[in-house]
């Protein structure tokens, strides 16, 4: 299958996968609601995010560029290696689940601080029961960065998939004896029922997994002297999400965890559609092409500019109708209106990581492409810091809403110290490329997005879902003509995509 084909189908499985996550919230605000019973499952689940980010982001950015650098000269010899580094990782993460189920009781309370009784009894419950587990959910990530690295990107989408749909069933079904346990239930058996996709599809090339704890030493020893920075580097943001949620759970409210989690799944949904689409086609061809400095730098120019034509128009549009979406996702059962509310204030802080996270995972993933591991590292590690001090600054003033405008100002921080960096081993010329990139693509956004502001007065009683029918794509014939008008490159870029992606369908 085509690259081109391939992203279409990524993208189609991406949007798939973030609806069906919503259908997953959507059960669990109908069940749960905003309780301290909700807040808890989301403090646990944290630990799984972690644990996803440590092995997608670190163990990816290290392996894939020296997995296809090595297969190219020996593919016996690094596909056995490959599986070495497979059966370690799995061991280490049997003894991790370990001692994470056993000392739960201790942490949980340790990294949230004072929780309310009933959310630290679902935090700590559910927690334990995540770790049993946490082998699986790393060799689900691990698998996804072997069939990366053979350009097999879908089976990764229908996994996710898995885990939800097994997690909405299993809510639905077993809720009322299970209570909020029962979406844990489900996402493990969803796991592991993803895994065995994964491995039907690795196994269909010539890949054959090998019970070895020993390969190429060249390969162990790069791998391991960079694995260590990556994954620090990857856990830094689930660190600052952990430092969010300790504050906002020793607000003592009922919700601010609820409010943020939900606000922050819906500025996620372009991104990370992005990130498991076109970013990781893009961070493949980086790696392939770290020798050839022009293709280089016009891989990277070009995923830069597809991040910003489509997720900055995203992120005006939610701005706009952002509260009749989260009326329209959430708002039944025992999700009230002013929860709709509460959550759209935090939205809004949150709206500048659509774009800024978006284009973030084509500059790091520049960076691990040209060995910057310890650059990532460094910059990482000052975001705990500047995350910390900005969450004590605003969570005073602005209550809970604070700590979604200081993930907004800490990844700006990090994006644009990562693009110097990734600049600094570029042609003098490339800067002043991507500044008239950010220059055109804020005109065009805004020729769209304020007209639509002046718009939703006129519609505002209408209900939720007919205000997004009108406004939706209203904001796209805006969108589309302003490109047309005031960026003629940016326009027959996205229609040579629309193109491409027409015939890879057909």
């Amino acid at each position: 299958m085509s690259l081109k084909k391939t992203a279409l189908w990524l993208a189609l499985f991406a949007l798939i996968v973030k609806l069906s996550g919503f259908v997953r919230e959507s059960i669990l605000a109908y069940k749960f609601g905003v309780s301290h019973q909700t807040d808890g499952y989301l403090l646990a689940f944290s630990f799984i995010t972690l644990v996803i980010a440590m092995i997608a982001g670190g163990f990816n950015n290290v392996f894939l560029p020296l997995y296809v650098k090595n297969r190219q000269n020996n593919p016996e010899r690094t596909d056995r290696t490959a599986s070495a580094i497979m059966n370690i990782t799995f061991l280490l993460f049997i003894l991790v689940s370990f001692l994470g189920c056993f000392f739960a009781p201790w942490f949980v309370p340790l990294i949230y601080g004072d929780m309310k009784e009933a959310t630290a009894e679902t935090a700590i419950s559910v927690t334990q029961f995540f770790f049993v587990f946490m082998s699986f959910i790393a060799l689900t990530s691990i698998l996804d960065s072997y069939l990366q690295g053979r350009r097999i990107f879908v089976p990764s989408q229908v996994a996710k998939l898995l885990q939800t749909v097994f997690g909405v069933s299993f809510a639905l079904l077993f809720a009322e004896q299970w209570g909020i346990a029962s979406l844990a239930y489900g996402f493990i058996a969803g796991t592991i029922a993803g895994i065995f996709v994964q491995f039907y599809y690795l196994f269909k090339t010539d890949y054959r997994w090998k019970p070895v704890l020993s390969g190429d030493k060249e390969f162990q020893h790069s791998f391991l002297v960079l694995l260590a920075p990556a994954i620090l580097s990857s856990v830094v943001g689930q660190i600052n999400v952990f430092v969010n949620k300790r504050f906002a759970s020793g607000l003592g409210e009922e919700g601010p965890v609820t409010y943020l989690n939900n606000a922050q799944l819906l500025s996620s949904i372009p991104h990370t559609i992005y990130a498991t689409t076109i970013a990781v086609i893009i961070f493949t061809l980086l790696a392939e092409q770290i020798n050839d400095r022009r293709r280089f730098q016009n891989t990277f120019f070009s995923g830069m500019q597809i991040s910003l034509l489509t997720l900055a128009p995203i992120a005006a549009g939610l701005w706009v109708v952002g509260e009749e979406a989260l009326s329209f996702i959430f708002e039944r059962g025992k999700f009230t209106a002013e929860d709709t509310h509460n959550t759209y204030v935090a939205l809004v802080y949150y709206l500048p990581t659509i774009v800024t996270q978006g284009m973030q995972y084509i500059v790091a993933k520049a960076l691990y492409a040209q060995g910057k591991t310890k650059t990532v590292f460094r910059i990482s590690v000052v975001t705990i810091a500047l995350n910390a001090l900005l969450n004590w600054l605003f969570i005073g003033p602005l209550g809970y809403p604070g700590l979604a405008l200081t993930t907004s100002i800490v990844s700006l921080y990090y994006l644009t110290t990562c693009t110097i960096f990734v600049y600094k081993d570029f042609d003098k010329s490339e800067p002043a490329r991507l500044i008239g990139l950010i220059l055109r693509t804020a005109v065009v956004t805004a020729f769209m997005s304020v007209p639509l502001y002046f718009m939703r007065p006129f519609i505002e009683e209408l209900y939720s879902l007919w205000q997004l029918a009108i406004l939706v794509p209203a904001g796209v014939i805006l969108y589309v003509l302003g490109l047309f008008l005031f960026y003629k490159e940016g326009f027959r870029t996205l229609l040579s995509l629309l193109k491409r992606n027409k015939g890879a369908l057909s």
